[in-house]
């Protein structure tokens, strides 16, 4: 019996989905109930700093499709034209609130505090006279005017940059000349005049511009700021060596990107914005005028401020308990702790530094360990874990580092660690041909009394020190044999020609997370068509693959309670009569990005568990390498089991998502505050430590 067709609208589109989610974003700047002051600020910059990404690589792909006359409509029916247009006004709408949360509440709330972004007119003659010293000896001798004239065509802007556009007059001839001034990124944006008086660098040089242009007449000046397509492009299959490849591609970004958006403030000379425009080729809706300043991603460095009382307090992670059981005055034995039992650890609240970290470090120090192996996708600068794979292969043991140098942004960062590792002694591999390897994977081979015993990690979240204290991620540290010979021939295939697809414990892409998935979800059919205990419970950071969804969509129908906890972009349409009565999706955003990919199905009554580094898009499930792994110890599977429960209970802070709409639910209808749900995993962390 054939099933009966879905709907040919059941897809939301996954551009305005993403925009959604970076509205949810500005609900926590707007949110005085739960967050405090400066935290508020710091979501206004994630919210500026997401829009760039979202410039840089999606509004710049659909605007290379439009440019290459690629007419292929989207899922959802739309040309890409159409939906470019729609996006720009989104967009258009977002920025003017954010621009009115930061001038109307934040703005006035931090001065109120004490903490003041100021203009020139505002400072006192004593902070004036200094500004003029710091402009002397600090910011005149790096900076470079340039001027446009027969002689000296318009400048490259550098993408992001802050800019100053000068209108001058040369007083001789009368004759009209524009200039532009970037503003040094070398130099802090907000420049530091007393605990809690900040000015904006702009403020300073645009003051000062009679010094840079002298004998010229200063008519007008405004700050401006573009954003480029930053998308990276590599053809692989062309290229002999990929690292050079890149480095060249690279280049490239730095000196040929088209814009995508202009950034002016709200009072521009007319006549100055029809030029920028012109020069720079960008049409009236990818203008976008704002209230100064500039680029709100400057509120980052309020976090630098001493006034505590208007953070999140303090949060320390504590060791597992299951390593903190085997740890006495000295580091715990994550050797003799993983041959007790798995270790289930979720970051922030179990310790990244106490647990992966050290068992990476442990492993390059311990004399017993022969080989380590490890995927590195994104790392922090001063990287434990990259120092840790040096002094391993230093010490003579077999290292390698699969390096995935085409992770978006950090390309750089992760050429210049490859060279470094290379120099060391790693074998370093830079990932798979058309393929990225994002798969969070570390493997450890010991000589024991016994024999060779393997070891590893398999986690949500990259091998980063610094993100681990802000991202919740999952990880699990083993030593089954199953899932070490599972990782261990995933290694092989990573680094060889192997051609393995087969695997026990483990869910590979491209080959097998979806159809995996898939078949997960219509056993779960089956389950509840058998009357027997049936459900999907899915949180992922972005849901947009079709076939999953249409596989969801099927469940849903069957009566199978489906459950999708979703931090960012959801193509899914729930709480449709018919279509997706059972589907309920939540998303949760607080103090810590919620990062953690974990899968659960009810299995009849025996619940299939999983965690892993894939979300559910395209990207994810055919262009690169992941790994989800199954986990089996019953209280590990309770875990789980706890953290969606408490997710979807009704007393919980939570968006939800009903058909198309986002809704935020943070009271009850008595007007209470409902639970946040990272503050109640940080009360447990604390009742931890309190009770050692």
């Amino acid at each position: 019996m054939s099933e009966t067709p879905l709907p040919v609208d059941r897809y939301l589109d996954r551009e305005i989905s993403w925009l959604e989610f970076n509205d949810r974003v500005l609900d926590l700047a707007r949110d005085r109930a739960r967050v405090p002051l400066i935290e508020r600020a710091k979501f206004l910059a994630i919210f500026s700093s997401n829009l760039d990404e979202f410039f840089m690589v999606r509004i710049a792909g659909l605007k290379r499709r439009i440019a290459a006359g690629v007419a292929v409509p989207t899922v959802t029916g739309k040309m890409p034209g159409e939906l470019h247009a729609e996006l720009l006004q989104e967009v258009a709408r977002l920025v003017s609130e954010q621009s009115r949360v930061f001038q109307e509440e934040i703005r006035p709330e931090l001065a109120a505090e004490g903490i003041e972004i100021l203009r020139w007119d505002q400072l006192t003659a004593a902070e004036k006279d200094r500004m003029r010293a710091l402009f002397a000896e600090r910011i005149f001798p790096v900076l470079t005017p340039l001027a446009v004239d027969p002689s000296h065509p318009f400048p490259y802007i550098s993408g992001l940059s802050i800019n100053l556009a000068v209108l001058l007059k040369n007083p001789q001839t009368g004759a009209r000349q524009f200039a532009r001034v970037k503003v040094p990124p070398v130099l802090s944006r907000l420049v530091k005049l007393a605990e809690g008086r900040f000015l904006p660098l702009e403020e300073i040089i645009s003051r000062h511009l009679g010094q840079l242009f002298t004998g010229m007449q200063v008519l007008s000046h405004t700050t401006f700021r573009v954003t480029r397509n930053e998308d990276i492009e590599v053809e692989e299959d062309d290229a002999e060596n990929l690292l050079f490849a890149l480095e060249k591609e690279l280049l490239r970004r730095k000196v040929g990107r088209p814009p995508v958006r202009l950034e002016v403030e709200e009072d521009i000379d007319e006549h100055m914005l029809h030029m920028l425009m012109s020069e720079l080729d960008v049409s009236e809706s990818e203008v976008f005028r704002l209230a100064a300043p500039l680029d709100l991603t400057g509120l980052f460095s309020l976090a630098d401020s001493q006034r505590e009382d208007l953070k999140f307090p303090n949060f320390l992670p504590i060791t597992h308990p299951d390593l903190a059981e085997v740890e006495s005055a000295s580091p715990a034995d994550m050797f003799k702790a993983l041959k007790l039992r798995d270790v289930l650890v979720q970051h922030p609240y179990d310790s990244f530094a106490t647990s992966v970290q050290r068992f990476i470090e442990q492993a390059a120090a311990d004399p017993a360990v022969l080989a380590i192996k490890q995927t590195l996708y994104r790392t922090s600068g001063d990287s434990p874990i990259v120092d840790a794979l040096i002094e391993a292969a230093q010490a003579g043991k077999q290292v390698l580092a699969v390096v995935e140098i085409k992770a978006r942004f950090d390309e750089q960062n992760n050429i210049a660690w490859a060279r470094k590792l290379e120099k060391a002694g790693v074998h370093v591999v830079y990932g798979m041909l058309g393929l990225k390897t994002h798969c969070k994977l570390a493997l450890v081979v010991r000589e024991e009394a016994d024999g060779l015993r393997r070891y590893c990690h398999i986690g949500t979240g990259n091998y980063n020190p610094k993100t681990a204290r802000q991202y919740e991620d999952m990880g699990l540290l083993t030593s089954n044999p199953v899932i070490t010979d599972d990782v261990a021939r995933l290694f092989n295939h990573l680094s060889g020609m192997t051609q393995e697809t087969n695997y026990r414990r483990l869910l590979v892409a491209p080959h097998g997370i979806r159809t995996g998935l898939i078949e997960y979800i219509h056993e779960e059919i089956a389950n509840q068509r058998a009357g027997r205990p049936a459900g999907v419970r899915i949180k992922v950071n972005s849901l947009v693959d079709e076939a999953l969804t249409d596989a969801l969509y099927r469940a849903s129908q069957a009566g199978v309670p489906v459950d999708i906890w979703v931090r960012g972009i959801c193509t899914i349409r729930p709480g449709v009569p018919g279509l997706s009565d059972n589907i309920r999706v939540r998303s949760i955003l607080g103090r810590f990005l919620e990062h953690s990919r974990v899968f659960w199905f009810a299995g009849g009554g025996r619940p299939i568990v999983g965690i892993g580094s894939a979300d559910m898009m395209h990207r994810n499930l055919d262009r690169r390498v992941e790994a989800i792994v199954g986990i089996s110890n019953p209280a590990h599977v309770a875990q789980v089991e706890e953290l969606f429960d408490m997710a979807f209970a009704p007393d919980t802070v939570h968006w939800e998502l009903i058909d198309s709409r986002w809704t935020a639910h943070t009271t009850n209808p008595d007007g209470e505050p409902l639970t946040d749900l990272q503050e109640t995993l940080i009360q447990r962390t604390a009742a931890r430590r309190a009770s050692r």
